[in-house]
């Protein structure tokens, strides 16, 4: 994934402001909401902003490897006095003398391996935090995501226990008529208010579940009561993947993020056993000073004082510095490198064998939840079609109020199952892609055509 796909795509403050607003209004899409989410999150922003600083710490290695350059400039002032010697010693008059140096020097390393390899180094620094932050992009389209249809999910809940309790009620007076005029037993009437009960139950737990996901949404997206649109019913889902799960395991080995960081974290390791064992070895700059030096009330002179003068003296050279003993330190140093290297090995192995894992499992989710939307969704007409034929039975006097209830609680349970499976089937898509490496935030916009408009 480019950088410019991927970075530094925040939300503009009136945009930000405008969704503020909109929010009591109007219901928002799966994309305005992430859009939101992008300039609020905390998380990703820390990391946005650890992304600039380690672009600036990999840029600090140049300090290395381009010449440094220098000026000083020195002042000083002295109190002569001269003393002559003889029968009697005289000391003459105190005489201020004042010496002004500047000087420019410039070093251009020439021999520096430690700087080399640090200069390397924050390259594949700089691409690890590239990885990180399209990892923290990648978790923030999947937690707007999933707080998205968590409402949507406790929505549908709700206003199926409440669908089910208005028909178990119905239930209810029905089989209350039925006892007072003699046609059925006390026990269908408890059972109906059994049931009724219970609806009860489920509706204040429902309402309280609804109530949690929407201060979730409302947390990740930074919105005040936010209003998620709805997915408009009966429409096609996505497509179920055309490539084997094989195609889509080598896909997240060479795209997913965590492996990418873990890579990359074994290429640092790999020159920083450079860096230590340069330790070892020598470092050659050229050096050049243009120096001036000005000694403004002249110089003692066995007679006296010279007159001002001012002395020139560039300089141009090489310096050689060979080490010889460090204490053992580099050798340690090396030793150390070496073991971060060998960490660093299995860190990438863990993550590769995770990342499998990860996109094997999402893969494998999304065709269980294509096929299980289609199985609800002929179980949904199957329990229809038994809480009419019990109903039917139920009012010629065949069946039992109980076999009512529970054609009804069969039918209602289904519905819920099917909702959720849709939305399952959205999220797992998306988690696919994750584990892949390959989501992006166009991803959310052929879900968000699903939605109502």
């Amino acid at each position: 994934m480019s950088l410019s796909r991927s970075l530094f795509r925040t939300l503009p403050l009136t945009a930000a402001l405008a969704l503020a607003f909109a929010s009591g209004a109007q219901a928002q899409s799966l994309v305005e909401m992430y859009d939101a989410a992008r300039g609020y999150d905390a998380g990703f922003i820390s990391a946005k902003a650890q992304f600039e600083a380690n672009l600036a710490r990999a840029n600090q290695s140049l300090g290395g490897i381009l010449p440094n350059i220098a000026v000083s400039v020195s002042q000083i002032k002295t109190d002569y006095q001269r003393q002559v010697k003889g029968l009697d010693l005289v000391r003459q008059p105190v005489t201020e003398l004042e010496t002004k140096t500047t000087a420019a020097t410039l070093v251009q390393p020439i021999y520096r391996p430690a700087a080399w390899a640090a200069y390397r180094q924050g390259g594949r620094l700089l691409q690890q935090a590239a990885a990180q932050y399209e990892a923290a992009e990648h978790d923030l389209l999947i937690r707007v995501s999933q707080a998205y249809f968590d409402v949507l999910t406790s929505e549908d809940n709700l206003e199926l226990v409440q669908t089910q309790k208005k028909a178990v009620s119905e239930q209810l007076a029905s089989a209350q008529r039925n006892f007072e005029v003699g046609t059925a037993t006390i026990t269908g009437v408890r059972d109906a208010q059994a049931r009724f009960d219970l609806a009860n139950a489920q509706e204040i737990a429902a309402e309280n579940d609804l109530r949690i996901k929407r201060l979730a949404l409302d947390m990740a997206v930074g919105l005040s009561e936010a209003k998620p649109k709805r997915l408009a019913k009966n429409t096609a889902l996505v497509a179920p993947p055309k490539e084997d799960v094989k195609t889509w395991v080598s896909q997240s080995q060479a795209n997913s993020p965590a492996v990418r960081q873990a890579q990359l974290a074994l290429e640092v390791a790999d020159f920083e056993i450079d860096k230590a064992t340069a330790g070892h070895k020598p470092t050659l700059d050229a050096q050049m000073t243009y120096g001036r030096t000005e000694n403004l009330n002249g110089t003692p002179l066995a007679t006296g004082f010279s007159p001002p003068t001012t002395t020139w003296n560039p300089t141009v050279g090489l310096v050689l510095n060979v080490p010889l003993f460090a204490g053992f330190s580099t050798m340690y140093k090396v030793k150390e490198a070496s073991a971060l290297k060998d960490k660093a090995q299995s860190d990438l192995e863990n993550a590769r064998r995770s990342t499998e894992q990860a996109t094997r499992t999402a893969y494998f989710g999304l065709l269980a939840g294509l096929s299980q939307v289609k199985a609800y969704e002929a179980a949904e007409l199957s329990s229809q079609s038994a809480l009419d034929a019990n109903k039917l039975g139920y009012s010629v006097g065949v069946n039992i109020n109980i076999d009512v209830l529970n054609s009804q609680s069969q039918l209602y349970q289904t519905k819920r199952d099917l909702a959720k499976a849709r939305y399952d089937v959205l999220v797992t898509n998306l988690k696919l892609r994750q584990a892949a490496g390959t989501l992006t935030p166009a991803d959310l916009q052929p879900i968000n055509d699903l939605l109502t408009p």
